[in-house]
């Protein structure tokens, strides 16, 4: 059961927040969670993977699905969007929140 509180008062619209509230659903982070990347959008699909990759890590999350964003460009557009985001992981400087 659930307490509405958790939907206002312990929770905010913060992203961090949001994402935490998803790991928490993963048996409090005993099971991983791997957010989706989605669809490719164009030019900004670098910034929204960065983006999305830190929010996941600070809040407790263990990877991002890189699908679409990667493979539906060049080759090299689709490597250095992966590489970013796999540094965004390997960083020790990006911890949780």
């Amino acid at each position: 059961k659930t307490n509405p509180e958790m939907y206002t008062k312990l929770s905010s619209n913060n992203p961090i927040d949001l994402c935490r509230y998803q790991v928490v659903n993963c048996y409090s982070g005993r099971i991983n969670l791997i957010n989706s990347g989605g669809e490719s959008t164009g030019k900004t699909d670098l910034t929204n993977a960065v983006k999305t990759a830190v929010i996941n890590k600070r809040a407790g999350g263990a990877g991002l699905i890189m699908g679409r964003k990667a493979f539906q460009r060049p080759f090299n557009e689709g490597v250095e969007l992966i590489n970013a985001v796999q540094e965004i992981y390997l960083s020790n400087e990006i911890t949780i929140a």
